[in-house]
This record gives C-alpha cells, sequence and structure tokens, in this order.
C-alpha cells in the first residue's frame, strides 16, 4: 500500500478479513497522524526528520567553520579586512546559533519536542545565514572576468552544502540557498552581457537541480523512516501474536492435562463397575443358577450385557483416541501376516453380515511375506472398517476384502461396500474425532464417531496412508498402505559358507575318544529297559 493512499479493501479475497481489518486499521492511523501532524506525515516522523537535520549541522561544524574562515580571508583582498572579519563574525554567530539549537533538541526527550516551533527557528536561522552569504557574494569582487567564475563556484559550494546538510527540511534548504542564487543571478543578469547572461542561467539552473537533489534524499529518508516504522510494528504485532500463541498453548496444554486424568479417572471409574455388570448379566442370561421364573428376564439380561458389552467398547475407543493424540500409544511391533489378520476379522464378523443378507468377499494375493506391525493396531483397524461398512451398507449388498501388493513395494488392504455413500464434502468430517455424517445421523446405528478416526491415526503411527473415496448411492473404498519399510522380506544367503565348528577340547582328566566311539556313545540310550 504506498502511504497516505486509501487501500482497496473490496479488492481483497471474502476469507482475509484479518488483512483488511489490519490495513483499514492503517489507514485510520495514516488520516489520524495527517490530521496532527504539521507536515503531512507522522507526528513521530517529524521529530525524527528533525533530529536527523540537527545531527547533520553538527557533524558539518567544522566543515562550516573552514569554508567560512576561507571564503572571508578570499574575500578580504577586494573588501578590506574590516568589512571582511565583520561578515566572518556574523556568519560564525549565526552558525554557532544553529549548533547551540541543534544540541538543545538533541539533548530533549522526543515527547518534548515541539515540531512546529523547531521547524520555525530552524528555518529562519537558515535564512539569516543564507541572507549572509548573499551580502558578501553581491559586494563587486573586481573589474576582470575571474570575478563572475568566482563568485559562481562560491554561490555552487554554498548552495550544495547547505542542501545536503538541510535535506531533511527542505523549506530550511530553500530558505538557505535562495537568497544566494537570486542575488548571483540577479547581479549577472544585470551586467547586461551574454556571458553574464549565460552565468545567471546556470546559477538557476543549478539551484533547480540542488532543490530536486534535496527533495529526492528527502524523500528517501522519509522512506526510510517509514520503512523501520512498519518493520517495528509489525515486530510489535508478531511479539504480541507470539504471546497470545503462548498463553493459548498454556491453556491447551493444561486442558489437555485435566482430559487425561478425568479420562484416567473416569476409566477406573466406569470399569470397576461395568465388571461387575457384565459379569452378573452374563450369568442372569445364560442362567447359570437356574431358569427364570419370568421369560423376559432373561431377554432383559441380555439387553443389559450387550448394552454393556458396547459401553465398555466406547470407552477403550475413546481412551485410544486420547493416547493416540497425546503421543504415548505405544506399538508393540513383531512379525504378523497381513491376510492372517484380515481373515480373523472376516470370520468374527461374517455372522453378523449374514445375519443383515450381505454378501462378504475375499481377494487376497498369495505369498505375501510378513509385516512388521502391532498386531492389536492392525486387527483394530480391519475391524473397525469391516464394522462400518457393513453397518451402512444394505441388506443384499456387497463388502469386498482385498490385500495384495503396492505399486512400490508395500502391501495394502482395502475395505469396498456398496452402501449409501459419504458426499465428498462430509468426508473431512467423518474423519475428525467424534464426527459423523448426515447418513451415520439418518441411520438406525450411530456410533460415536470414533472409527475412522482412530483407524487413520494408527496408519499414521504405522508410518502408511489412509484414503477414503466415496460417491453418493455408490458406495465406499477405504484403502490403507503400509510402506515398504515394513515388510519383512527373506534375508540374502551368505556370500561366504560358514566356518565349521572346532571340536572342544576335552577336560583335564576325561578320556580322549576317537570317531566312532563318540557315535556309539551318542547312540546310547538314555534309560535301559526294566531300570
Amino acid at each position: 500500500m504506498v502511504p497516505g493512499e486509501q487501500p482497496d479493501l473490496t479488492a481483497l479475497p471474502p476469507q482475509s478479513s484479518p488483512v483488511k481489518r489490519r490495513l483499514a486499521a492503517q489507514y485510520v492511523r495514516d488520516a489520524r497522524d495527517r490530521l496532527t501532524s504539521t507536515s503531512g506525515t507522522r507526528p513521530v516522523f517529524d521529530v525524527e526528520l528533525l533530529r536527523q537535520y540537527a545531527q547533520n549541522r553538527l557533524s558539518a561544524s567544522l566543515v562550516i567553520l573552514l569554508l567560512v574562515a576561507t571564503v572571508g580571508f578570499l574575500s578580504s583582498l577586494w573588501t578590506g579586512a574590516v568589512a571582511a572579519g565583520a561578515w566572518t563574525a556574523s556568519v560564525l554567530v549565526i552558525h554557532a546559533v544553529i549548533v547551540t539549537k541543534c544540541r538543545q533538541l538533541l539533548a530533549l526527550p522526543v515527547s518534548a519536542v515541539d515540531a512546529r516551533a523547531w521547524r520555525f527557528r530552524f528555518v529562519m536561522l537558515d535564512l539569516f545565514y543564507g541572507l549572509a552569504w548573499m551580502f558578501v557574494l553581491i559586494h563587486p569582487v573586481g573589474t576582470d572576468e575571474n570575478s563572475g567564475t568566482f563568485m559562481l563556484f562560491v554561490m555552487l559550494l554554498v548552495v550544495a552544502v547547505s542542501s545536503m546538510l538541510a535535506s531533511s527540511l527542505p523549506i530550511a534548504a530553500f530558505a538557505a540557498t535562495f537568497p544566494v542564487t537570486a542575488a548571483i543571478a540577479l547581479n549577472f543578469a544585470l551586467l547586461g552581457t551574454l556571458r553574464d547572461s549565460i552565468l545567471a542561467i546556470m546559477a538557476v539552473t543549478a539551484q533547480g537541480y540542488f532543490a530536486i537533489l534535496a527533495y529526492r534524499l528527502y524523500s528517501t529518508t522519509l522512506a526510510t523512516l517509514e520503512a523501520r516504522a512498519e518493520k517495528d510494528a509489525l515486530i510489535g504485532e508478531l511479539e504480541q501474536a507470539k504471546m497470545i500463541s503462548d498463553e493459548a498453548r498454556q491453556r491447551a496444554e493444561a486442558a489437555n492435562v485435566s482430559k487425561s486424568r478425568f479420562l484416567a479417572q473416569m476409566s477406573h471409574e466406569l470399569r470397576t463397575p461395568l465388571n461387575a455388570i457384565l459379569g452378573f448379566s452374563e450369568v442372569m442370561k445364560t442362567e447359570v443358577f437356574g431358569e427364570h421364573s419370568v421369560a423376559a428376564y432373561k431377554e432383559y439380561s441380555s439387553d443389559i450385557h450387550s448394552s454393556g458389552v458396547h459401553l465398555l467398547g466406547l470407552i477403550n475407543e475413546i481412551l485410544d483416541l486420547s493416547r493416540i493424540e497425546a503421543g504415548r500409544y505405544e506399538l508393540n511391533e513383531e512379525s504378523v501376516s497381513l491376510v492372517g489378520i484380515v481373515e480373523d476379522c472376516h470370520h468374527l464378523l461374517k455372522l453378523r453380515a449374514t445375519n443383515r443378507g450381505i454378501n462378504l468377499h475375499e481377494v487376497y494375493e498369495q505369498g505375501l511375506p510378513r509385516l512388521w506391525a502391532d498386531e492389536r493396531a492392525i486387527r483394530q483397524i480391519c475391524l473397525n472398517l469391516l464394522s462400518n461398512a457393513i453397518k451402512f451398507t444394505p441388506q443384499g449388498g456387497d463388502i469386498w476384502l482385498k490385500v495384495g501388493w503396492t505399486a512400490s513395494g508395500g502391501q495394502y488392504m482395502s475395505v469396498t461396500d456398496t452402501g449409501a455413500g459419504i458426499p465428498e464434502e462430509e468426508i473431512p468430517v467423518v474423519l475428525a474425532s467424534f464426527g459423523q455424517g448426515s447418513n451415520s445421523i439418518k441411520s438406525a446405528e450411530q456410533g460415536a464417531g470414533l472409527g475412522l478416526p482412530i483407524a487413520k491415526s494408527l496408519v499414521d503411527l504405522h508410518g502408511g496412508t489412509f484414503t477414503l473415496r466415496s460417491k453418493l448411492r455408490i458406495g465406499t473404498e477405504v484403502i490403507v498402505t503400509f510402506p515398504p519399510e515394513r515388510v519383512v522380506a527373506a534375508m540374502a544367503p551368505m556370500a561366504e559358507p560358514a566356518p565349521p565348528i572346532a571340536p572342544q577340547a576335552p577336560a583335564p582328566g576325561e578320556p580322549i575318544l576317537n570317531d566312532d566311539e563318540r557315535r556309539r556313545l551318542r547312540q546310547r540310550p538314555l534309560f535301559r529297559a526294566g531300570t
């Protein structure tokens, strides 16, 4: 955004509302600063420009003293020692006042500086400084032709030095250089010769050039100050955002610790009565101590046991998810068969699928090597995916279980069904914790929305990929892949045969036997008949 220009807020996308707010706040701040400033910039920039002007003056004070002494000495050759001394003293007095005021400004704190008053002081001092130089240059030097060249050279030198030193205050630079240029140009123009007219034009042109140069320096200085102020503002915003993020992270960590403690306590508190509920309901359901006098009691006992089993599974899922999110889920890795685990899960849920009239199909590649993985985690992944497929597949539908090689040398497991499917915009919802799609909410078998998130998290722990593809009223396919690094390949044969095992030397006092005696000794039975 150009400083002082209103930003085009309508050109920004609607999702960038923080950017809109920041640009709007910056525009309001710039407008308020321009109203309270005396130069059209921010008030703090006015003070910075004044301080830079004072620093430039102080750093060049010795150069100005040398210039005044040199010109005063040369002017004494044609004006006399008295006039030259008076002029030199007056210029030095003005220069001393300027230096004193610059030191006073730098000694004041930024908040105590009145920019308008100090700008007026410096402009008036530079005006007096320019008038003093004008008086020495308009005095006739002599009648030779080199006098005009000398006057022009001194004028250019004074204008150049004043423009550079007062570039932070363009109006002060103009006040210090315009009287000198006007006097020299007018002096040359009144002589009437062609040469003098050319010198007058050169003086005016030089004044314009140095004025433009001073303005360019002023613009560069102002842009540098604005960039520094913007950088400081950004650093402040970053520090504030960091503090907010640190505070939010601390609150999140505290909430996570509280959640973990709550889940650990609740798991103990819930599992203790659940053990009694499951145990006694199992006894009542199986009628261990005799038949019920009322047949409905057996059905009620079965419902109590089923509800307890469902509640226990839900508690276990919540605890697993909390451990995964906290990074405390440890994999018990070993060499397992992916095909064998999928077949076991298929046998466990085959009866449920048959009761619902769903056909289960198996497509396994033969000869797959074993995987280095957590058997319990892979079994939970397969059970969750297969249970979801059975739950949302209508009667007469089909489910395919596939296990095989991936293109990169890994292994994959996929579960494909012909259920109602998931809308594309709801896929991120069902993959989130406790997320449920619209079809799940309408279904009679509603879950907690933890099956797919737990399966995806377990796959991520194994370094695999979890892909869910679904089309509405067509079906859903979930593909789980395991990287090639987890495939347990057969060990390569040894390049050289193993060295023969050297016979062990007999112990001291043990008889030395030949090969036949050792062979007969190995073939002797340990026990004799009748002993």
